[in-house]
């Protein structure tokens, strides 16, 4: 990879950076965990894009073992987010569920 594309990639994740925390910032507490678990299903989207990606890598042979690792992760960690944001979105339904009386 050369200088101006890694820069380039560089740019767009610190962009994307300043933006996140700019929007979620802006978010009033009260919304702010159904926001995050209503969002949970568009992360779906970035684990696949990570897998895309890391596909993506052995187009051309075997990459190198750290671009492996790093792909490996990005996959763990989207789906952990994943799934976690819907047990959490869960668990925060079942508080607005009626007790039932014996």
């Amino acid at each position: 990879m050369d200088i101006n594309a890694f820069l380039g990639l560089l740019t767009v994740l610190v962009l994307a950076i300043f933006v996140g925390f700019a929007v979620i910032s802006k978010v009033p507490t009260t919304l702010h965990t159904p926001l995050m678990s209503a969002t949970n299903a568009i992360h779906g989207v970035v684990v696949i894009g990570a897998m895309v990606a890391a596909a993506a890598l052995y187009e051309h042979g075997a990459p190198a073992p750290w671009l492996q690792v790093a792909a490996t992760v990005a996959v763990t960690l989207g789906a952990i987010n994943v799934f976690g944001g819907f047990a959490v979105t869960e668990r925060m339904l079942q508080m607005f569920k009626r007790k039932e009386t014996p």
